[in-house]
């Protein structure tokens, strides 16, 4: 019997998702701060179940924490492109959004040694540009797309999209998408953001949420993969840490498999 995947994967923003908007106001960058507090308990969490996971890190976020990005890479997790301003690539030219790739792959590269296998796009929204450019730089995946919720799937290019006539689909590229859901994602659920985010809920029923998404893959999707994705700065609060673990639990006692994307990318045929 295939397994079925579980990738706990960590958005570490830090300050530059707020600095990219513009909200640069003291308070509002102390936000962003706390995501290295974040960083720290989750570094230990993993730890203690032996679990590694998937980091994606802004280029100047590792500039900016270093020490908190070395011992993710020392700890044994993957550290996975995530722009480097980040900001959304439907926001740039097709040269801004090439530099910034550029611009974060020499980041990582610094800091690990090797170039990232995996892209994350800031807000998670790509341009009509960026499967090109992710193609030219030997990207095995992307993590950015919804197409599914379990099952992974080459992503297209050349797709025709008009508002009066019916769409037409393009070819198959070799990049492989590990698709998302914000369903699945900490910040819509908990992160307060005036206005028109109010967050903040309790746990349990996010909770429930989650682990029964995993449930349905077991009975109905046999060898698919759930990804989750956290950001520290919302994650990382005490309660929010507790709710992480049980969430590891559960889906432990559930049967998963916990892989990093770059490893679970391997497994679904990635170069």
């Amino acid at each position: 019997m295939t397994p079925c995947l579980a990738a706990l994967t960590f958005d570490f923003d830090g300050m530059s998702g707020f600095i990219a908007r513009g909200r640069t106001s003291p308070t509002m960058l102390s936000r962003g701060e706390f995501g290295a507090v974040g960083v720290e308990r989750i570094l230990r969490l993993l730890d203690r179940h032996g679990i590694a996971a998937s980091f994606f890190i802004p280029g100047i976020t590792i500039g900016t924490w270093p020490e908190h990005s070395r011992r993710i890479h020392e700890a044994g997790h993957e550290i996975g492109h995530h722009g480097w301003r980040h900001i959304t690539p439907t926001q740039l030219s097709r040269e801004e959004e090439a530099e910034e790739l550029d611009l974060g792959i020499a980041a990582i590269e610094a800091l690990t040694g090797a170039r990232p296998r995996g892209y994350r796009s800031p807000a998670w929204d790509l341009s009509e540009h960026s499967v090109e450019l992710l193609l030219e730089r030997g990207f095995a995946y992307d993590s950015s797309m919804m197409g599914h919720d379990t099952q992974p799937y080459r992503v297209r290019r050349g797709d025709v999209i008009r508002a009066d006539e019916a769409s037409t689909f393009g070819e198959e590229t070799s990049l492989l998408e590990l698709p998302v859901s914000w369903s699945a994602d900490d910040w819509p659920h908990f992160e307060f953001m005036p206005p028109g985010m109010p967050g903040l809920r309790g746990t349990g029923a996010v909770l429930e949420n989650w682990l029964d998404d995993f449930r349905y893959m077991v009975r109905h999707e046999e060898g698919g993969l759930m990804t989750y994705t956290f950001h520290p700065l919302v994650i990382g609060r005490g309660h929010r840490m507790l709710f992480l673990e049980r969430l590891i639990q559960g889906l432990r006692r559930l049967g998963a498999e916990f892989v990093r994307l770059d490893d679970a990318a391997r497994r679904f045929g990635a170069p």
